[in-house]
């Protein structure tokens, strides 16, 4: 099944705003989540591990896991695949068992962004706004 990556369809955002278009990241494969990984760590700065939001995230933060630098120094490295308001990017920062220092010091990395992200997440490709 071929499915398209950007779709005119309407649906309700994880923040449950009606939106009617969609970024269907399902059709990404698994040599383009390495590309994009590959992307995000020739702009980003060391990070000392990357945690994907599940359930868009989760690939993404597996492959940059893995370059990883487990320096205490360095920020956590906070991923997902479409930012759309930045209310679950900043929801699981604040739920993630870290001390406020570490919380402030956290990189987020979006493939997508709908809107202009908090100034901690960087987008790779973000809608004009």
């Amino acid at each position: 099944m071929n499915l398209d990556l950007f779709q005119s369809v309407d649906f309700k955002s994880h923040a449950g705003l009606e939106l009617n278009w969609k970024i269907e990241m399902d059709a990404l494969s698994d040599d383009e989540w390495f590309t994009i990984s590959r992307m995000i760590l020739e702009h980003s700065v060391p990070f000392h591990s990357a945690v994907g939001i599940p359930r868009g995230g989760v690939k993404l933060g597996e492959l940059l896991n893995k370059h990883g630098t487990n320096n205490e120094e360095d920020p956590i490295c906070i991923v997902d695949d479409v930012l759309t308001t930045g209310m679950s990017m900043n929801e699981y920062k604040e739920g993630l068992p870290l001390e406020r220092w570490q919380k402030s010091l956290a990189l987020g990395w979006v493939v997508f962004a709908r809107v202009k992200p908090p100034k901690w997440i960087n987008a790779l490709f973000q809608m004009p706004h």
